[in-house]
């Protein structure tokens, strides 16, 4: 029950900040029709799987970010851990742009390599302040782990 205590605004901000960087990395990425079109590794879903599996890792990611928003007695940790989490937010929001967008794959996987990193360091901040917040990250770091399979494979292949 502790979950219906804490502030609702920030929850709603927290969400909608999550779900607003999926939408620029959608707007810069310029959509999937070249996913469909390009050679794909083993493994790769289909292109219908993606917005809804990063609309629920958002989703996540934005609980996630909210649960440490709202801890009481960490200010400093709080605050360094969120400008952590602003930080892979940005640049999650920049990857479509470049694989999609741009067609930069082996940039793009660079890029991703580095998302992954900070997604992975994020989850593990917030789980050293807040247990379910890590674990609610740690689909997004396994995503991101296979997204960048996904993206070395588009890579090598076209």
């Amino acid at each position: 029950m502790i979950f219906l205590k804490k502030p609702w605004k920030p929850l709603v901000l927290s969400l909608l900040l999550a779900l607003a960087a999926g939408a620029l990395g959608a707007l810069l990425g310029g959509g999937m029709q070249s996913y469909e079109g390009m050679e794909r590794p083993p493994l790769s879903p289909p292109g219908w799987v993606f917005p809804v599996v990063w609309t629920l890792l958002y989703l996540m990611m934005g609980l996630a970010a909210w649960r440490v928003w709202t801890l009481h007695g960490v200010r400093e940790a709080r605050a360094s851990a969120l400008r952590l989490y602003a930080l892979q937010l940005a640049v999650n929001a920049l990857w479509p742009g470049l694989f999609f967008g741009l067609k930069l794959y082996w940039a793009a996987a660079v890029w991703l390599a580095l998302l992954l990193a900070l997604a992975v360091c994020t989850a593990a901040r917030f789980r050293r302040m807040d247990d379910a917040a890590g674990l609610l990250l740690a689909p997004y770091a396994l995503w991101c782990a296979f997204a960048l399979y996904l993206n070395l494979g588009a890579a090598a292949l076209n």
